[in-house]
């Protein structure tokens, strides 16, 4: 497995793990009515959260 195809695959896994994190924190909020968590808090976990896989899927990656 090359490089390139690692970090094609694995931007793609972190942006849409981002993006159904996102979602499931937007859904919990509709599905309760009213604000359980705030929006700041949901970008900064849906960003984050993928980003550090990411860094954890590379170290792996590069140990040999």
């Amino acid at each position: 497995m090359n490089a390139r195809a690692f970090w094609i695959f694995g931007i793609l896994q972190s942006v849409s793990l981002g993006m159904i994190v996102f979602l499931v924190f937007r859904s919990l909020n509709a599905i309760h009515g009213e604000t359980l968590v705030g929006l700041d808090t949901t970008i900064v976990l849906s960003t984050t959260f993928p980003l550090f896989l990411l860094l954890v899927a590379y170290t792996v990656y590069t140990k040999k």
